[in-house]
């Protein structure tokens, strides 16, 4: 394929909602097959559901991509001062328990967990689920399949999650063993409980 027809074919894709690509039973692919599947693929952002579907989002617009560099740079500016974890961006696959691979638009793992990995294991998709998670809500996401994913992270193992309408502009806060909180017009959001001092100013954001 030429450039010229992969860029048609990427505006194409642009703006639209997420393809789902059903591989079972005629295909399964290994964790390691994902991995190389996705590198050979890099023009397209792939994540896989618990079901082994494939994933295929669109790639991120202006607007989002400026929102989520609002969401990455406190955060990794608070992590550097911190000092007990690292941060990732959206680019980052994380294999979960149940061996669904996603990429949230920003993560947070303690040093204690990710240095028990080997340098190998760092190299391709992280097999943790993140401590802390933050996904922003785009234009042509659906809401229902965002709160799925979070409630898909919290059900993995992680402890801290917010999902970010700037819509609506109204925080879904995800919790183990506690209720989803809705909260409307913030102005900041405290990660204290987790991240002890980090807060996200919501209105660069909204």
């Amino acid at each position: 394929m030429n450039t010229v027809t992969e860029e048609k074919e990427l505006a194409t894709f642009y703006g639209h909602p997420p393809i789902v690509v059903h591989l079972q039973p005629v295909l399964h692919l290994t964790d390691e097959q994902f991995y190389d599947f996705s590198r050979i693929n890099r023009e397209l952002r792939i994540e896989r559901n618990a079901r082994g579907e494939l994933i295929l989002l669109s790639p991120t617009g202006g607007d989002s991509g400026e929102c989520n560099a609002e969401i990455t740079t406190p955060l990794r500016l608070w992590a550097k001062r911190d000092g007990t974890g690292a941060t990732f961006d959206s680019s980052t696959g994380f294999r979960l328990p149940n061996r669904a691979v996603r990429s949230p638009d920003a993560a947070w793992i303690s040093y204690a967990r990710l240095n028990s990995l080997t340098a190998e294991q760092r190299k391709k998709f992280i097999p943790l689920c993140p401590d802390f998670v933050i996904e922003l809500r785009s234009a042509t996401d659906s809401r229902n399949d965002l709160q799925d994913q979070m409630q898909e992270f919290i059900d993995n193992g992680t402890q801290l999650g917010w999902l970010l309408d700037s819509e609506q502009q109204r925080v879904y806060v995800y919790q183990p063993n506690e209720p989803i909180q809705e909260l409307d017009n913030l102005e900041t959001l405290s990660g204290d409980r987790l991240l002890r001092g980090f807060a996200l100013d919501l209105r660069e954001i909204w």
